[in-house]
């Protein structure tokens, strides 16, 4: 194809609707029909990037192979493409305004005032078409995050508007997400908010091109017509999204609508095969069949919102259906964790994972639930903070080594069996002090993780700041807390893992960012195995 083709899909009522499964849905569709295509998200906050905000802000921070921190929108559009993306991939206000800036400051606005309108909008185009220009790329879907109306989202439609206008109604297209709800008292669907929308969209210089309706029950033709007419599309163009199960039951439900076919049409791009989704419908019948049942519990500090382990709760989805079981996640608050209640909580587990994280909240809870792991069989998977976790709890009760800790959380601690290392304590710009991205790491002959991946080098994601400290690598290693995980340019431990126990893997990384539907993560792969052979043990 000569030209890249450009998507971009708005929304309107409400928040929360799922543009990006939408989007990711469509980029699914269009992928499985052979076009090369990617997506992009726009979040219109002023944080340069997510890795400062509280997961309970904005749900997880996701990390890139190049080691952007970002929003987690892009691990669905990783999930359900099988495609990596960068940190072209998502663009804040807050990196937009701050290139605007340090171009001013270097003077390449030679005086001039500098505007939304042209500057700010200009810097958005450039971003938009950073993808399209590699020529790597047949389409480019770009999610745009808020709601038409917001002040915040104002130049990002500016911005699209023009942009629409130079590259030609053919080669973009206007996907408008609205919802339209259903009043019980009245009994019906209602349509005038998707209306009202709209009315915004076009007061913005827009003109929605497909609509796609989120609603809880079935549009009639005759809702559709009206929406057709009143919001100015054609009638094949509105597009019901109905309530699915599951978001990968999303992009079945999209093709049965046309949503491809539509968008194809007007996009004047060939419309001559059929997706081939067979790979992704036999993941979604081991995912609806599965011929057993296992209970883990994830062990966390922000469990209250689900979408701050986004995608461990998605891993667990493939690694379950790869095992033609059923993962049932019993989250569970760290910080209610104590030697009262933790038997209670834990006991009746067939494994447990305990999650990322940062600062000293809830941490003797993590701790205590891995030594209840560690002692009494229970498969183990420790990620990240987790990892560190089952590092300390065996320097205290194994090697006793009396207040060993993370300097993270115990600075004064003589035992810092986690600490930052000695290059990175200067730092202090938040995010500046984080090993960020993919990372190699060799693997022992003979461990579990080894067996896991099936090689002995790996590349993983990382996002953390505090580190296994090597001072005590031959004492935990000889007490039987192995280190079977190296990065081998640092010679920083990466993979530990318990002799003598069933499962027990704890590591640096975080893999649950590298899952994605036609390649469920192995490591998470391995853990539900050992999780459903403790079941069936138990039982």
């Amino acid at each position: 194809m000569a030209e890249t083709k450009y998507i971009f899909v708005t929304g309107g009522v409400s928040s929360s609707l799922g543009k990006g499964i939408i989007a990711a849905s469509l980029a699914k569709l269009l992928q499985a029909r052979g076009f090369r295509t990617t997506i992009q998200k726009l979040d219109p906050y002023i944080n340069v990037d997510p890795g400062t905000l509280n997961p309970y802000e904005h749900g997880e921070c996701y990390v890139t192979e190049d080691g952007a921190e970002t929003d987690l929108d892009l691990g669905h559009y990783e999930r359900f493409l099988n495609v990596n993306t960068s940190q072209a991939n998502n663009v804040t206000t807050g990196r937009i305004y701050q290139s605007v800036i340090e171009k001013e400051r270097r003077g390449e606005f030679l005086g001039k005032t500098v505007q939304v309108v042209p500057h700010i909008t200009n810097e958005i185009k450039d971003r938009i078409q950073i993808l399209g220009k590699k020529k790597e790329y047949d389409i480019v879907i770009t999610e745009i995050g808020g709601t038409v109306g917001d002040i915040e989202s104002l130049p990002y439609i500016e911005a699209v508007r023009q942009l629409k206008w130079e590259l030609g109604d053919e080669n973009a297209l206007i996907i408008h997400l609205t919802l339209v709800p259903f009043l019980s008292a009245a009994g019906e669907l209602k349509t005038k908010p998707t209306q009202h929308s709209v009315k915004t969209l076009m007061e913005s210089g827009l003109k929605a091109d497909i609509l796609v309706c989120r609603t809880e029950h079935e549009l009639s033709d005759d809702i559709r017509r009206k929406l057709a007419i009143f919001c100015n599309v054609r009638q094949e163009a509105v597009i019901q999204s109905i309530d699915a199960p599951t978001i990968y039951d999303v992009p079945n439900l999209m093709l049965k609508e046309g949503l491809d076919t539509v968008t194809l049409k007007k996009l004047d791009l060939p419309d001559e095969t059929t997706p081939n989704l067979e790979q992704w419908n036999k993941f979604l019948d081991r995912h609806k069949n599965p011929r057993a049942e296992v209970r883990i519990g994830l062990i966390g500090k922000y469990v209250e919102l689900q979408d701050s382990y986004k995608s461990i709760l998605e891993a667990f989805i493939h690694a379950g259906a790869e095992n033609e079981v059923k993962v049932n996640i019993e989250s569970i608050h760290s910080e209610f964790i104590n030697e009262n209640t933790i038997k209670n909580k834990i006991s009746h587990l067939d494994g447990i994972l305990v999650a990322p994280g940062f600062g000293e909240r809830g941490i003797e809870g993590k701790i205590d639930a891995v030594q209840f792991a560690r002692e009494n069989g229970l498969p183990f998977l420790g990620i990240c903070l987790g990892m560190q976790m089952a590092v300390i709890e065996f320097a205290r009760n194994v090697l006793k080594l009396k207040g060993a800790n993370s300097t993270e959380m115990d600075d004064t601690t003589k035992h810092p069996v986690i600490d930052i290392m000695e290059e990175q304590k200067n730092i202090t710009h938040m995010g500046g002090t984080m090993r960020l991205g993919a990372w190699d790491c060799h693997l022992s002959d003979k461990s579990i993780i080894h067996d896991v991946y099936g090689t002995a080098d790996i590349k993983e994601r990382h996002r953390h700041r505090y580190e296994y400290n090597n001072k005590y690598k031959e004492q935990l290693d000889k007490a039987g807390l192995r280190s079977t995980g190296i990065n081998p340019d640092t010679g920083l431990v990466e993979v530990v893992e318990l002799q003598d126990h069933p499962w027990f893997v704890g590591v640096q990384y975080h893999p649950e960012y590298k899952s994605t539907v036609a390649s469920p993560h192995p490591l998470f792969v391995a853990f539900v195995k050992a999780a459903h052979e403790y079941s069936k043990n138990k039982a």
